[in-house]
């Protein structure tokens, strides 16, 4: 990824980074609908993503991509690079911190 800094910062800390680009508009929910190991195209992505604007849509995939977490296939769509797929990993732990979360705010 380019040497860039954090929105409001000048830090260039690579998890004030990350943070940074998965707390953006739809970042997170892009690398969850890919986490399956599907390949999904712009228009089924966009679905996926509750219709999210196609224009906010194709910046996020664009930063993804060049963070190195997203690849357009030819003739497939989008998935996960390896990269994106440990990325994704990385989160199953708070997705069953949050199913249980919720169960608890559920009584």
């Amino acid at each position: 990824m380019k040497k860039r800094s954090v929105r409001g910062s000048a830090s260039r800390r690579p998890i004030m980074l990350l943070l940074d680009l998965l707390g953006r508009r739809w970042a997170l929910r892009i690398v969850w609908e890919l986490r399956d190991e599907r390949s999904l195209t712009s228009r089924a992505l966009r679905a996926a993503c509750d219709e999210a604007s196609p224009t906010v849509l194709q910046a996020r995939l664009s930063e993804l991509r060049e963070a190195g977490f997203v690849e357009l296939v030819a003739g497939d769509g989008y998935r996960l690079t390896a990269l994106g797929k440990d990325l994704a990993e990385n989160f199953l732990p708070l997705y069953r911190f949050a199913e249980r979360w919720s169960k608890l705010n559920a009584q």
